[in-house]
């Protein structure tokens, strides 16, 4: 999943604000009895996510998978006051450790958590203004993600994509399917006049997006 140097990678880890103990708890379990731990995002990705909105300080957050819940507890720090996160798994398996998870590090309260099948879900979300997205889910659907969620997003809002670099795929000679998904997804956002974008070489590549 990381594409940079290690050496660095380990640099930028110990030069960041530490990983909270609870999440530091939550990456450890992961790696202990998940099948795929790879998928979590991680100490660096998590203080990014974190920033990110810190920075927005958004009143209404989306998140189309949600794995163990690492993420969704790096966007809720920073929520504004009243402010709430609408997050989305497929796997229902995953319900009991994700409400455990978002108890252990307390903003369970924040959080309503919805399983099943995100494009049905984003569409009957009520909410029309979302101020931050974050889209982690079955690749071959993240453009369609974002077509969805561009239209409830307000000006000015973020979506953020992740692994949008695919291992270092997109810009190589690699033909497979998954890879050629990205390019599309990379090639189309790039052309497209109503976001500022930005990737980002962290992990797999997180793709920044603002609404105009």
């Amino acid at each position: 999943m990381e594409i940079l140097d290690p050496q660095l990678q380990a640099y930028l880890d110990t030069h960041c604000d530490p990983e909270p103990e609870a999440l530091r708890e939550i990456n450890r379990e992961t790696y202990l009895k998940q099948l795929k731990p790879n998928m979590l995002s991680g100490h660096y990705q998590g203080r990014l996510l974190s920033m990110l909105s810190k920075i927005v300080q958004p009143k209404l957050i989306l998140e189309v998978g949600a794995f163990t819940g690492y993420a969704t507890i790096c966007l809720a720090e920073g929520l504004a006051e009243g402010g709430k996160v609408h997050t989305i798994e497929v796997n229902r398996e995953q319900e009991e450790t994700l409400r455990k998870n978002y108890q252990l590090a307390g903003v369970d309260d924040r959080i309503e958590l919805h399983i099943g099948d995100a494009q049905q879900i984003i569409f009957a979300i009520p909410e029309n203004n979302f101020d931050l997205s974050f889209i982690d889910a079955d690749k071959k659907s993240n453009l369609t993600y974002f077509e969805l969620i561009i239209n409830k997003t307000k000006p000015g809002g973020l979506i953020i994509i992740d692994n949008v670099l695919w291992k270092g795929k997109v810009y190589g000679e690699a033909k497979d399917v998954d890879t050629q998904l990205f390019r599309k997804l990379n090639d189309q956002i790039a052309v497209n006049t109503q976001v500022e974008k930005l990737i980002l070489p962290v992990r797999d590549g997180v793709l920044v997006i603002r609404k105009k």
